[in-house]
């Protein structure tokens, strides 16, 4: 019911949320004697953030059109390479003749789409031939296109790196973190032409024992079954995931909220008075953050459960005990080619400190040239990816350490 009762919530602010816009605008008219005033100013700020605050936000656009390239300014274009029921292959295709490391970015799916690592993409996109996962929501996959679980989500990255070719490099931002290196553990062990020269792992939860943070005390605290019974829902009719069981994105950004509720209560106190004092451009910096932070997309529950029992709950990777296809022990032993850097952030209150550095532990035979470390102080979880701390320093690292091991 709590997936109905959030869309009752949406279609019964639309018309208050639309009254609110009426009243901003009539306020802020060049044809109101009193637009100047601060009462005016005051009730028309109030207005609008309750109209931004209470609008929906469908998936953004990464709008990525250019990047500058040795002081150039070069066109951007997005492709789809290659596309299935749960996500695709996307490029961002440089007018350049310059032959640079291919980087697979592998995005969270954890209920913001692919377009949270726009910075993250904006960054790379100088140096790298840069290609996305960009998945989709799982509302929006009609059931008869099957399920999709965390093996699911290992063979989509293993085809993905098939297409792009032996030379691809991954990054894998968070979430991914898991599948990404069993995917890596698996092309090893079979040979497979094609695995990635390197993967860099990023604030990503490999070993949730080591300084657990409150989401995971959250999914040790609790049994597979109550998140089962409490956050699992069908998706509603009006949707082409109709009847499809997911973990839907708005508890997902319920519980992003509530872990930082007084950073988040001050940001919109700050666009309050930006509003007031008629700050247009911290006004908009607030409107495009909380846009994207805001747009979620629902997970399949197969994958959201698998996720939470092997990954939170028994650490099942980092104690050499996962199984992929419930048959097949993915052994990161296998691992001795594929260049391994992993990246944390002092201040990081998802990942907590040590748990992506303990990738380095199971990789037990990759050589220590092939290995890398780095530790960002003064960054939490988001800063790891995105930034002025990320495009200074963290970047520069991961660029030098791909080409390092591009040859």
């Amino acid at each position: 019911m709590l997936y109905q009762f959030n869309e009752m919530q949406r279609y019964a602010l639309m018309p208050l949320r639309v009254g609110a816009q009426f009243q901003a605008q009539f306020l802020r008219s060049p044809f109101n004697p009193f637009a100047e005033t601060a009462h005016a100013r005051t009730i028309a700020a109030a207005c609008e953030l309750f109209a931004d605050t209470t609008q929906y936000h469908g998936k953004p656009d990464f709008g990525l059109h250019e990047t500058i390239i040795d002081g150039k300014s070069i066109p951007v274009a997005e492709q789809i390479i290659f596309r299935k029921p749960f996500g695709q292959l996307k490029r961002f295709k440089r007018e350049t003749k310059r032959k640079d490391p291919k980087v697979l970015v592998v995005a969270p799916m954890s209920g913001h789409f692919a377009t949270l690592l726009r910075g993250t993409v904006e960054t790379l996109l100088p140096d790298h031939d840069v290609y996305i996962t960009d998945w989709r929501d799982a509302s929006a996959v009609p059931l008869y296109e099957g399920g999709f679980d965390l093996d699911d989500y290992i063979d989509y990255v293993r085809e993905f790196i098939g297409i792009m070719g032996p030379e691809t490099h991954v990054m894998a931002v968070c979430q991914p973190g898991v599948p990404v290196l069993a995917a890596v553990a698996l092309m090893s062990e079979d040979d497979d032409p094609n695995k990635p020269r390197s993967v860099t792992l990023m604030g990503s939860p490999i070993d949730t024992r080591r300084h657990p943070t409150v989401p995971c005390k959250l999914a040790t605290d609790h049994s597979l079954d109550w998140f089962e019974r409490t956050v699992i829902n069908y998706v509603p009719v009006g949707y082409p995931g109709a009847f499809r069981r997911v973990y839907p994105g708005f508890l997902q950004l319920g519980g992003f909220v509530s872990m930082n509720l007084d950073r988040h209560m001050e940001a919109h106190l700050k666009q309050f008075e930006h509003l007031v004092e008629g700050d247009g451009d911290n006004a908009d910096k607030h409107r495009s953050f909380y846009a994207e932070y805001n747009a979620v997309m629902d997970l399949s529950a197969e994958f959201y459960l698998q996720t939470i029992e092997t990954v939170f709950q028994k650490q099942s990777l980092a104690k050499g005990e996962m199984m992929y296809r419930g048959d097949r022990l993915v052994d990161t032993t296998k691992i001795t080619k594929t260049a391994l850097m992993t990246v944390e952030g002092e201040l990081d209150d998802i990942s907590g400190v040590g748990q992506t550095v303990a990738a380095h532990d199971i990789c037990t035979n990759l050589p220590k040239e092939k290995r890398e470390h780095y530790e960002q102080k003064g960054v939490g979880h988001y800063g790891v990816f995105n930034g002025s701390k990320f495009t200074k320093f963290i970047a520069p690292r991961i660029g030098k350490f791909i080409r390092k091991h591009d040859k």
